[in-house]
């Protein structure tokens, strides 16, 4: 069988695979987000936080909710770090530096999980289990909490109120994220990844010498680095450890779990404004955009882009070869389609092209299907967008689901889709303009420029990846960096939630011959369109100036 064969047979399953979980899983999440109905677990969390469950917040309300949640999450984990050599199971690591320990926290919170340190070496079992793997739940669940409150916004009529954001938190915590990653971690376990306390091992290795290994709770904290579209790895080259990703059918089983919740909650979106049609809209624009992404970066990977990939059939530099080019690519496509910091290859070593797709797919926004929960209420935010645009060029008031997109309503878009690239290319320029930045940088000329806006690219849209070749563990970029993880996680957040209660303000329009069809061929053509389109003009030249340079040099 041949690679580019096995690679396409590689994606079906995973179509499959994610198509008999759509129905059910969205279904689930439908009914945790709508019951009234508390669990006694859930109910003894709230007594403890001193949170009136049947009370609903508006929209201020909320965005308080996170912000002080996030606040408070940041200086927890931070605080561990730094006393980590106090605490038990440290391992005797020191204490985390403090701007790689600032740099981490905000990282983890906003469920970026961008590492500029080295799990294995630089912190002990206790801050890996219960500051970063715990951060990797609740900022999952912060994210759907937030999607739900949108999706309630285009839901509900004449009402102030989107839910109870300790209520959603805590839900999706509990019925969704938590059952799945247990049963995640024993596959798992079963596939060969580690579990245990084990403090590190001399090893003697096959040239004669020796070789530190540290076990750990790994699986538990891999299994919720992909469900929760998070990506921080307990080894420093992460999914492409054997410990973290033991064979090629745990490899699959990541991918599958970094698209489960996203590819299913356009589901639960459909069922909770009562139009399942619109839902599967919304769905077929995130799967179109994958689908397109997966398949070229495969074609740029497979076909190499120099002489000597060529001479061997395809760009293996930086592949695991336990996984091949194709599997790798596809993982990479993934990661970089969420917001999932994870990596079992190197982006750094691709062809330029193929480097040029994942830098691509983040400037998306991440929206297909995107981060757990950010996904789904980035793509509403483009569509809105859409429906704004689309009345304009017939000349009649936007609306979508009922709901009238007006000033307001398009500011508060244009403000959440123009967050990121001024923080993309500010820090780009700023990198490149001054010593600290570049020193920095690796390589020289178009790649090194790559290398740069990779960084402030996964950054500011909250992934975590990495391109590799960028010296990031210093003052200025730990800094840099961890500044644009908050700006890139909760301006946006805000203005979703500004924009979900005065959406939930509104009376309904009723449907006119002049309404645009939303859940037609048609507008999942436009919502495709205006994607690409907004995102071409925004980062084009940037791109021509990295990849597009490099790769037609």
């Amino acid at each position: 069988m041949g690679t580019a064969t096995a690679g396409a047979l590689f994606v079906a399953s995973l179509i499959l695979a994610l198509a008999l979980v759509h129905r059910p899983l969205g279904d689930h999440m439908y009914r945790v987000y709508t019951t009234t109905r508390h669990l006694a677990a859930e109910r003894l969390i709230y007594r403890l936080l001193g949170v009136n469950a049947d009370a609903e917040q508006r929209w201020s309300a909320y965005a308080r909710g996170v912000l002080a949640f996030s606040v408070v999450s940041i200086l927890f984990l931070y605080g561990l770090q730094r006393l980590q050599d106090r605490l038990f199971l440290s391992l005797g690591m020191d204490p985390v530096p403090d701007h790689v320990a600032w740099n981490t926290a905000i990282s983890f919170v906003t469920n970026t999980n961008w590492q500029a340190y080295s799990g294995e070496s630089t912190m002990g079992h206790l801050t890996q289990m219960a500051g970063l793997a715990v951060q990797n739940f609740v900022s999952a669940a912060v994210g759907m909490a937030v999607a739900m409150a949108l999706v309630r916004g285009f839901a509900r009529n004449r009402t102030d109120t989107l839910g109870n954001f300790w209520v959603d938190l805590v839900r999706g915590t509990v019925r969704i994220l938590l059952p799945i990653a247990f049963v995640g971690a024993l596959v798992l376990v079963a596939g060969g990844l580690v579990q245990n306390f084990a403090a590190p091992q001399e090893i003697a290795t096959l040239t004669g010498g020796t070789q530190s290994v540290t076990g750990g709770p790994v699986a538990s904290q891999e299994v919720i680095k992909e469900l929760g579209t998070n990506g921080g790895g307990f080894y420093n080259v992460n999914s492409a450890h054997p410990f973290e990703n033991a064979t090629g059918w745990t490899n699959w089983f990541e991918i599958f779990l970094i698209l489960v919740i996203p590819f299913s909650l356009p589901r639960t979106f459909g069922r909770m404004v009562g139009q399942r049609r619109q839902g599967n809209a919304i769905l077929a624009v995130m799967a179109v955009l994958a689908l397109v992404s997966v398949a070229l970066t495969n074609v740029f990977e497979l076909a190499g882009g120099a002489t000597v990939p060529q001479a061997v059939g395809a760009a293996m530099e930086g592949k695991e070869v336990r996984f091949g080019v194709a599997n790798s690519a596809t993982f990479g496509a993934a990661t970089t389609l969420t917001s999932t910091g994870a990596v079992d290859s190197f982006h750094d070593s691709y062809t330029p092209f193929g480097g040029m797709m994942t830098m691509f797919n983040m400037m998306l926004g991440e929206v297909a299907p995107g981060g757990v929960g950010a996904g789904l209420y980035g793509m509403l935010v483009l569509a809105v967008i859409t429906v704004f645009v689309a009345g304009l060029m017939v000349g009649r008031t936007p609306e979508y689901l009922g709901k009238r997109i007006g000033a307001r309503e398009i500011k508060l878009a244009s403000l959440y889709f123009l967050v990121t690239p001024v923080l993309v290319l500010t820090g780009t320029a700023l990198a490149m303009g001054n010593a600290d930045g570049l020193a920095g940088i690796l390589n020289s000329g178009p790649h090194g420029f790559s290398e740069v806006l990779y960084a402030f690219t996964s950054a500011s849209n909250n992934n975590g990846s990495a391109f590799g070749g960028l010296t990031v563990n210093t003052p200025w970029y730990d800094t840099a960096l961890g500044l644009c993880m908050a700006l890139g996680r909760f301006l946006p957040i805000i203005f979703v939630l500004a924009l979900a209660g005065s959406l939930a303000g509104q009376a309904p329009v009723p449907e006119s011959a002049g309404t645009l069809p939303t859940h037609r061929p048609q507008f999942v053509g436009m919502v495709v369109g205006v994607t690409i389109i907004l995102i071409a003009l925004t980062f084009l030249p940037a791109l021509a100036l990295g990849p597009l340079a490099e790769g037609l040099s």
